[in-house]
């Protein structure tokens, strides 16, 4: 079964790799993602996010500057790798692909700072290839507020207040990229950021590897206001594998990703939001941790827990690659 996958960090996992002396390829290596094993879980397209931590040194106070580094590994990456792989920009790219027997990669970007706050870096971005992009990662930045904050000043706070919601210049930012057609991405964003996405934008849009907070606590997964809201906009949510999104672990517990759970969210929303919002979004070279789903080659292994727990033919299709599908033919033309 074809698959489109709405997120991974592969591409900064390389870039680290070369900066430290090693000779990383997309085509084979020892990350949770690589070309051989897309090919063997029959993936139709892969998104591939420039991710930053805004706490890194390495940045040099220039996420921008950073992010073109990133970009530069992947755009060496398709080019060395184009007989298997080709990026895309419009639906029609994803289909050519298709019939040529090559797989699709869209560019995103993860950390709206990644345009520091400048809408001219954003109109750069999508002229370079980028259609989606989450408005936060985990801190505060010139757009509006994380669902948690992992560091700085803010270090454990989950801002679930309503006065925390997106920035004037994050408002311009939603303007700017409906206007362009980049996908918005509430990935990582809070609640009040979100219902301000509701709010100020027409369009779809999607939690690019989300989950749902009845199943698992932590503010990063969406409320049950929330799952529906994206569902009624025709917005996607793609299942998260990483275990500390899937369930609230117990002291002793041991932690493991676990295909049942990620099935389990899929049924939840499936409730919640209907069919036609579930997508996958894997967080592979993201997160860290056993992972029952650990690669693309993995991906016949969790289709069989789909089948095992009641889902349909149709209705696996729909969240493997159809509704993802969906998304990119009405928003990228």
């Amino acid at each position: 079964m074809k698959v489109a996958d709405m997120h991974c960090d592969t591409i900064l996992a390389i870039l680290r790799g070369k900066e430290q002396g090693k000779e990383i390829s997309l085509r084979k290596n020892n990350l949770n993602v690589d070309l051989e094993r897309m090919k063997k879980g029959d993936y139709l397209i892969q998104n591939f996010a420039l991710f930053l931590d805004l706490e890194d040194p390495i940045l040099a106070g220039s996420p921008f500057r950073y992010a073109m580094k990133m970009a530069d590994v992947f755009y060496q990456e398709m080019e060395k790798n184009k007989d298997w792989i080709r990026p895309v920009t419009k639906y029609e790219e994803i289909e050519e692909n298709r019939k040529n027997g090559k797989m699709s990669a869209l560019l995103t970007l993860e950390e709206g700072e990644i345009c520091e706050g400048d809408p001219s870096l954003l109109r750069d971005f999508y002229r370079m290839g980028a259609r989606m992009m989450t408005l936060t990662w985990n801190y505060p930045n010139q757009l509006g507020y994380p669902a948690k904050a992992t560091g700085g000043e803010f270090a454990g706070k989950a801002f679930s207040e309503a006065g925390y919601g997106l920035t004037t210049r994050g408002i311009e930012f939603l303007e700017e990229m409906e206007k362009l057609g980049m996908i918005i991405d509430v990935a990582h964003l809070n609640d009040a950021g979100i219902r301000d996405v509701l709010k100020f934008t027409k369009k779809p849009f999607v939690a690019s590897h989300s989950n749902a907070r009845h199943l698992c606590s932590h503010p990063r997964n969406l409320n049950d206001e929330l799952l529906k809201a994206i569902g009624e906009r025709g917005g996607v949510i793609g299942l998260n594998y990483y275990a500390y999104f899937l369930r609230d672990w117990k002291d002793g517990e041991t932690v493991v990703s676990r295909a049942e759970d990620i099935v389990a969210h899929a049924k939840y929303i499936r409730d919640m939001a209907g069919i036609e919002a579930l997508g996958l979004g894997s967080d592979f070279d993201g997160m860290n941790g056993e992972l029952e789903i650990a690669s693309p080659a993995d991906m016949e292994k969790l289709e069989e827990v789909f089948k095992k727990n009641g889902f349909t033919e149709s209705e696996i299709e729909k969240i493997f690659y159809k509704n993802v599908m969906r998304i990119y033919r009405e928003m990228l033309g």
